[in-house]
């Protein structure tokens, strides 16, 4: 078998303002339990989503890139380079280099949605350069057909995210319903995330929330309807230590 199936029982789990916000954590912090811990530089990776509106105050981060993916409806993000809301869209992505330091906020209006994914740059570098941060709009994300399913890009390949952390893909993958087979790229691994449908891995069914990890060569399964994957692809091997090998806290 070349792939690892975490369902959204196996997976971590939290809330933020009085649980307005909910969070659904395919790699959780290490106190918060869930089957799949950091491995190559995924650090942390959320889906947070809140029906009625909700807010994260103010915080402080350091040394990691941090994105936001708006998977729908419409928050507000605040920081101290900026000291004003910015809203982002369904669709839309934002990169926080946190290097030396910043504080932001995060508003959800009702309704909305996110994928927020913490990668390691490799903190010893990192750390010692001032924070950045970027806002990306739906639109600037090519969309390709490849292999019969629809791509939208969010770095590499003419996309325009750009990040320090080596190796690491983002993509949002839209299929009808049919039989797809994809291949993992030698030296990397697919991570791939249902944000809405259902599809058949061999003889497993999953629906909306539930996360595989493809290790090596290729991967078969079958869309019964039509169905939304965000995949991450992370590359095996690194250059230097990362802060959760480091913590003794890394799957890989």
């Amino acid at each position: 078998m070349n792939y690892q199936i975490f369902r959204k029982r196996d997976q971590a789990n939290g809330s933020f303002d009085g649980g307005k916000i909910i969070e659904n954590k395919p790699i959780g912090f290490p106190h918060e339990g869930g089957l799949l811990k950091p491995y190559s530089n995924l650090f942390y990776w959320a889906h947070a989503w809140s029906d009625h509106g909700g807010l994260i105050d103010v915080h402080p981060h350091q040394g990691f890139e941090i994105m936001s993916f708006v998977i729908k409806g419409t928050i507000e993000h605040y920081d101290n380079k900026n000291n004003h809301w910015i809203q982002l869209h369904e669709g839309d992505a934002q990169i926080i280099r946190a290097g030396n330091g910043i504080t932001h906020a995060e508003r959800f209006l009702p309704g909305s949605h996110i994928f927020q994914i913490w990668v390691d740059p490799d903190l010893a570098k990192t750390l010692q350069h001032p924070a950045s941060y970027n806002d990306y709009p739906a639109k600037s994300f090519p969309l390709n057909k490849v292999n019969g399913h629809e791509e939208k890009l969010y770095n590499g390949e003419g996309a325009p995210l750009k990040m320090e952390a080596p190796g690491l893909y983002f993509k949002e993958l839209n299929l009808e319903p049919g039989s797809y087979n994809l291949d993992v790229e030698e030296g990397t691994s697919h991570a791939n995330y249902l944000i809405e449908g259902r599809l058949k891995l061999d003889d497993e069914e999953l629906a909306t929330d539930d996360f595989f990890q493809a290790i090596a060569g290729s991967y078969e399964f079958e869309t019964t309807e039509a169905t939304r994957i965000f995949q991450v692809i992370a590359p095996k091997a690194l250059s230097y230590r990362t802060y959760a090998q480091i913590q003794g806290i890394s799957g890989q």
